[in-house]
């Protein structure tokens, strides 16, 4: 049988040592950044791949006298890290780049995103706009998203197709689509997606009301519960302009916060995004509870919302990371990570405490 050509930048091993452990592949890079322990680069050092696994980081003349890899993949000018997570993204929408730019968020929606899903929404349309986006993350160094779209099952397929960890929303909002006619429709058909793949190793599911202003305090009570009792987490948009703040207030006289601390959702499983108009108790709420915020500091700076108050979150032990949404607002990457570390030390946060996004 005729073995495989080595892809670019790969050799074929020298002939194992009879006491070395065969592994598939060996990787040399010029640098390697672990996540721990934090804060080293790592030189002359390789990876060692059996299967689907990292068998060992350690350094190469160990991993020469080690290991008898099929493969040893050279990279003398590539530093490797872990994949960076996407901590939040509607990836269906890159087909909707650049539609409604220069508007404030209400009106985009209201006017241009909201009528054209209407016209186009579709199950294709999802797994066409989940493809494109999945390219585009993985050139970026992204290997895991966070998704709140409709039609999860599509962006599944999308996903497993390219190989990449999706956390996917099971979407709610009160008004019909294609995807779904009411919240209890909404519901019913995030959770037969959520049990029709959850045997995928890479794929896992969470609950995604759109947002305070979207989804009735009965339903937000409901997916309260549904999180506690499967134990999946709640993605949320939260606070993401002042004048959803504003119309909240108006409406039952509390901070959208306040209305999901009294329904229940405040806790460590909710994933709230963008959280750019924060009260220091709202703060200390969060760091007390162990929320996590995906800031999204390009959304953020492309609609004028300010920008989250992660300078303040250290301190209070809130986690935090970052997303980009991935539709008209959006940008590479690494100039969204650029945005976030812009960010960060416009708040006099210290470049090590700089955390820019989870990975």
């Amino acid at each position: 049988m005729t073995q495989p050509a080595p892809r670019p930048g790969a050799r074929r091993s020298e002939k194992a040592k009879p006491s070395a452990m065969q592994i598939d592949e060996l990787i040399v890079p010029r640098w390697i950044i672990p996540i721990e322990p934090e804060g080293v680069v790592l030189e002359n050092h390789a990876l060692a791949i059996q299967g689907h696994r990292i068998e060992a980081i350690l350094p190469l003349a160990e991993a020469h006298a080690r290991f008898a890899p099929r493969r040893v993949t050279e990279l003398p000018t590539h530093v490797v890290t872990p994949g960076l997570v996407n901590l939040h993204t509607h990836a269906a929408m890159t087909l909707l780049r650049g539609i409604g730019d220069d508007l404030p968020l209400k009106t985009w929606l209201t006017t241009r995103i909201w009528p054209i899903e209407a016209a186009f929404l579709a199950y294709d349309f999802v797994l066409d706009g989940t493809r494109l986006a999945c390219q585009e993350m993985l050139l970026g160094g992204i290997t895991c998203f966070n998704d709140m779209y409709f039609f999860p099952d599509a962006a599944a397929q999308a996903a497993l197709e390219f190989g990449m960890r999706a956390c996917l929303g099971m979407t709610v909002i009160d008004f019909p689509t294609a995807w779904a006619s009411d919240a209890e429709d909404y519901l019913a058909r995030g959770l037969a997606a959520r049990d029709a793949l959850r045997d995928e190793p890479l794929l896992s599911f969470c609950l995604a009301p759109h947002a305070p202003y979207t989804v009735a305090d009965t339903t937000l009570q409901r997916i309260a519960t549904l999180s506690e009792q499967l134990e999946v987490p709640i993605h949320i948009h939260l606070h993401e302009t002042a004048g959803e703040i504003s119309e909240e207030r108006g409406r039952t006289g509390q901070r959208p916060i306040d209305r999901l601390e009294r329904l229940g959702l405040i806790g460590p499983g909710l994933i709230a995004v963008h959280c750019v108009h924060l009260e220091p108790t709202e703060i200390e709420l969060f760091a007390r509870r162990g929320v996590s915020i995906a800031h999204c500091p390009s959304s953020n700076l492309k609609l004028g919302s300010r920008h989250c108050a992660i300078g303040a979150m250290p301190r209070c032990r809130c986690a935090r990371g970052s997303g980009y949404r991935w539709c008209s607002l959006e940008q590479p990457a690494r100039s969204a990570l650029r945005d976030a570390a812009c960010c960060s030390a416009r708040q006099g946060i210290e470049p090590a405490r700089r955390h820019v996004c989870s990975a």
